[in-house]
C-alpha cells in the first residue's frame, strides 16, 4: 500500500513564497523549480526513506535542488510535506 502526500499549510505557503520571489526575477526558472518540487513530492510514496534522514528527529530532507531541501516525514498514514527551505536558511 503506498501513503498518500498531504502539504502542510507552513509547506503550502513556503512554495508559494519561494516561487513568487523568483517568478518575479526569472519565470522559466520558477517553473522548474515548481515542477521539481511536485516531482519530487510525487515520487515520495514510491520511495519514502530514499532521501536523508532529517536535523530534526523523524524527518527526512530531499534536496530538490541545490538550494532547496523539502523536509517530510513518514507518518503511518500519510507522507507529511512539512516545509521546503533555502539550504542557507537556518533550520530547524
Amino acid at each position: 500500500m503506498t501513503l498518500p502526500v498531504a502539504w502542510d499549510d507552513e509547506a503550502e505557503a513556503d512554495l508559494l513564497t519561494i516561487l513568487e520571489y523568483i517568478g518575479a526575477r526569472n519565470k522559466p526558472a520558477a517553473d522548474r523549480l515548481h515542477v521539481a518540487v511536485l516531482h519530487a513530492a510525487d515520487n515520495l510514496p514510491n520511495h519514502p526513506y530514499a532521501y536523508r534522514p532529517g536535523r530534526t528527529p523523524g524527518t527526512r530532507e530531499a534536496v530538490i535542488h541545490p538550494n532547496y531541501i523539502l523536509i517530510y516525514r513518514v507518518a503511518a498514514d500519510a507522507i507529511e510535506i512539512l516545509a521546503l527551505v533555502h539550504a542557507r536558511q537556518q533550520y530547524p
